[in-house]
């Protein structure tokens, strides 16, 4: 394999193209159980029928671990957005219409949403307090098995040459409740600074979902320490300052 074209670099990880392959490679203190995963998430996802990358294979290089999969020929959302600033209310609305479309998958091998943001949740910066707080509102959320891709976001959707959009970077994937799912993309576009954008991806969620934004407001608290647990010191202050769970009552 050619690892000379360099498509992204992440904190953990480099993404190459070689031909029609695109080789995610992991640095070495990458858990090889979190690899496995999202190259397991990623081929059970290839049976809902969603448009995704196809896995080829998962190998070693130069002893690091590596995920082989289908180059999409592309751009991202998040760059066509970018670049055509005057219809981003458009490409927000095909991005919740790709969301919902997602939302209608079941995949009953995913890990289940709730037991990975429980144990999230003990691993935050919280007071037990808060902790306890937040468990007891996690429990009393309904229990959906709708699949959740946990990092939703227009980065992570290619939009390939015939306009057809597939979703990438399925680590996160778990089944689960839908409204938290969209209280993780919501969060997302306010940690990138466009709250305009957030505000508008939230209605445009509620309308076309038919779900009240209460509702998905009350996720809020949950998802923001749940996320806490991992990205930079900034990152971690934003999202805790978002768990003011009397706030939601």
């Amino acid at each position: 394999m050619k690892l000379d074209r360099v498509i992204a670099v992440r904190n953990n990880k480099t993404v190459y193209r070689d031909g029609d392959k695109c080789i995610k490679v992991f640095n070495e203190e990458y858990s090889k159980a979190d690899v496995l995963n999202e190259a397991l998430n990623q081929a059970r996802i290839e049976e809902t029928g969603l448009l995704i990358p196809r896995i080829l294979e998962v190998t070693m290089i130069d002893g690091k671990w590596a995920i082989v999969s289908d180059y999409i020929k592309g751009k991202t959302l998040a760059q066509i957005m970018q670049e055509d600033p005057d219809n981003k209310n458009k490409y927000i609305e095909q991005l919740v219409d790709l969301q919902i479309l997602m939302h209608s998958k079941t995949c009953p091998l995913l890990n289940k949403l709730k037991d990975k943001m429980n144990r999230k949740i003990s691993q935050a910066e919280l007071d037990a307090t808060t902790r306890y707080d937040l468990h007891t509102r996690l429990e009393g959320m309904p229990k959906h098995n709708k699949v959740c891709h946990g990092d939703f976001n227009p980065s992570n959707i290619i939009v390939d040459e015939n306009g057809k959009m597939y979703i990438i970077d399925w680590a996160h994937a778990t089944q689960g409740n839908a409204s938290a799912d969209a209280a993780r993309t919501y969060l997302l576009f306010w940690l990138d600074g466009d709250i305009e954008s957030a505000n508008t991806y939230l209605d445009l969620f509620c309308k076309k979902s038919d779900t009240a934004k209460q509702y998905v407001q009350k996720w809020m608290p949950i998802v923001a320490a749940s996320q806490s647990v991992k990205g930079n010191q900034k990152e971690r202050e934003f999202l805790l300052s978002w768990v003011d769970v009397v706030d939601y009552e």
